[in-house]
């Protein structure tokens, strides 16, 4: 378990971390988001003891960071993968990791294989490409076979293959019991990978709570229905209480009634549908909302994100996991 309790970091006049609380428990996957400037790197900074709090404390199973004996095997983490010695090849930087660990050989091979780095593990790591560098990254976090684990922006650099595995990993390691606690920009990787969400702007605690249970409480539910008499439904709907926007191709948008409902009214006045999909908010649109007031470094204008199909318009096919992708050395 991972606790902060009442966390404040400050940096000369600015506060990067205000009285920030939280608990990521083990078994699932939390995602940790916020804006540029949030906060998110520094609280990650702080639960390692690479800073030091000016109030408050954060501690992993009880103990600060800094008091474990052998870290690797408690904690893997991933802040910068590209802190490495790039005169070195890949697999010697995880094997004198290990020894100060007292972890075997063995264990470096398994990990270089797991990331998929076996081709390469021999060569510099200074010549990898981003991804790479990323999955050496990964590869040392998990080197300890750690019960948590900590990951800023672990699919940065990754291809499409590698995004996929490295969420399937995710996901497999916290349903083995693991603490995963990782942060992201990618708002639509998010969506898939994690369950519980924390989310921070200017460095204090906007939401904790399931991942469906923020989209939810953030989004306007909608629904989709096309009809050749699209004008009369929309008559009809209006004056059931509902509030429609029609588009050119006989498409509507209704919000304030169910999908249900819709076609209930549809059918009683013998209206023929086309289509009828539930629109649930996505994950982006929660964000951007619950974060407006809270963003630092935006541009003006910027694109508005808008709802995504629910699971009646088309259904998902869940993410096989495959083999590491095969990001080849620059």
């Amino acid at each position: 378990m991972i606790e902060a309790e009442n966390l404040t970091k400050r940096y000369g006049d600015k506060t990067a971390v205000d009285d920030l609380s939280f608990t990521v428990v083990p078994g699932r996957v939390t995602g940790f988001l916020g804006p540029n400037g949030a906060g998110k790197s520094t609280t990650m900074r702080l639960l390692l003891g690479l800073d030091r709090p000016d109030r408050g404390d954060a501690r992993i199973d009880g103990v600060h960071y800094t008091d474990l004996p052998a870290p690797l095997r408690v904690v893997g983490a991933l802040l910068e993968a590209r802190a490495v010695h790039t005169g070195r090849s890949a697999y010697n930087h995880l094997l004198c990791l290990a020894q100060t660990q007292g972890i075997g050989k063995k264990r470096v091979d398994e990990v270089v294989e797991l990331v998929g780095l076996t081709g390469v593990a021999r060569k510099r790591a200074g010549g990898f490409s981003l991804g790479m560098g990323q999955r050496l990254g990964i590869a040392a976090a998990l080197l300890g076979d750690p019960s948590v684990l900590i990951l800023d922006e672990p699919v940065n650099g990754l291809d499409p293959e590698g995004i996929v595995w490295i969420r399937t990993l995710m996901q497999r390691l916290a349903a083995e019991g693991r603490t995963v606690f990782v942060s992201s920009h990618l708002m639509n990787e998010m969506a898939v990978t994690a369950e519980h969400l924390i989310v921070i702007g200017r460095g204090r605690l906007i939401a904790d709570c399931s991942t469906e249970e923020f989209i939810e409480r953030s989004t306007e539910k909608m629904v989709a229905v096309r009809s050749p008499d699209a004008a009369r439904l929309a008559g009809v709907l209006t004056d059931e209480g509902a509030k429609v926007r029609t588009a050119e191709d006989g498409l509507l948008t209704v919000t304030h009634m169910e999908a249900p409902r819709v076609g209930e009214l549809a059918a009683a006045e013998g209206v023929v549908l086309h289509e009828l999909t539930p629109m649930r908010g996505s994950l982006e649109a929660a964000f951007m909302e619950l974060t407006r007031e809270s963003v630092e470094y935006g541009a003006a204008g910027g694109p508005v994100a808008m709802p995504v199909p629910g699971p009646a318009a088309a259904p998902a096919a869940g993410p096989a996991a495959g083999p590491a992708g095969k990001e080849g050395p620059r």
